[in-house]
């Protein structure tokens, strides 16, 4: 019998299509045919932990609705998209009888494997704390202590938003190649970013997708 997963989604329909489902959903389908995907979108729950500069209670409540929904609905694990609203599916965890994963804790543990001293790079200010929270974890849970340097490039989600890519990695890649030279290795804070082409660098970096999809399937058993 084939599993069901559900993903949580907070950006855009046009967003989510471009940044989340076709470069990794699609294929991951496509890969896995036993598998059936359905996905909720809900764009106010990033623009509210923009608002209100990270995690709420109510926020956290109808991220827990949308997975208890997702439970309901028969599926065998649900995974959510978006970085910003970690907290919400760590205290979700226990209330559920299927798994939930944040699509970045894989990519957290990889960070965590290859340096000491850590660098996040996003391009919403509330994603560095939420990443950067996950690493410390899978740093504690691995008996390692880490530094962790946190760069935002500021306004090119916006730009990304607005339809303009180009201005987009143009940013990002600015803070990367400004990044590579204070740390070990790099951990991307947000899947829209996770698309961007540039330069080879001298230290590894860890793009948020793929690793998200490939543990939520060892999760369910598929």
């Amino acid at each position: 019998m084939g599993k069901h997963i559900y993903t949580i989604n907070t950006n855009e329909a046009e967003v989510f299509l471009d940044v989340v489902y076709n470069p990794f959903v699609k294929g991951f389908k496509e890969e896995n045919p036993d598998i059936q995907i359905n996905n909720i979108i809900d764009d106010s729950l990033l623009n509210d932990t923009r608002k209100y500069d990270g995690m709420t209670s109510v926020i956290a409540n109808r991220v827990f609705n949308y997975a208890k929904a997702a439970e309901l609905s028969g599926a065998d694990g649900v995974l959510v998209t978006c970085t910003s609203v970690n907290q919400a599916t760590k205290m979700i965890r226990p209330l559920l009888s299927i798994p939930i994963l944040n699509i970045e804790e894989p990519v957290a543990e990889m960070a965590v494997r290859d340096g000491k001293k850590i660098g996040v790079l996003a391009t919403i200010p509330t994603s560095p704390k939420a990443i950067s929270d996950v690493i410390r974890e899978k740093a504690h849970e691995a008996g390692k202590e880490i530094e962790i340097v946190e760069k935002v490039a500021d306004g090119a989600f916006d730009a990304l938003r607005a339809g303009d890519r180009d201005l987009h990695d143009a940013m990002v890649c600015k803070a990367l190649y400004e990044l590579v030279e204070e740390v070990d290795v790099i951990a991307f804070a947000q899947i829209s970013m996770s698309l961007l082409k540039h330069d080879p660098v001298k230290v590894p970096v860890h793009k948020i997708g793929p690793s998200g999809l490939n543990r939520m399937k060892e999760m369910i058993g598929a």
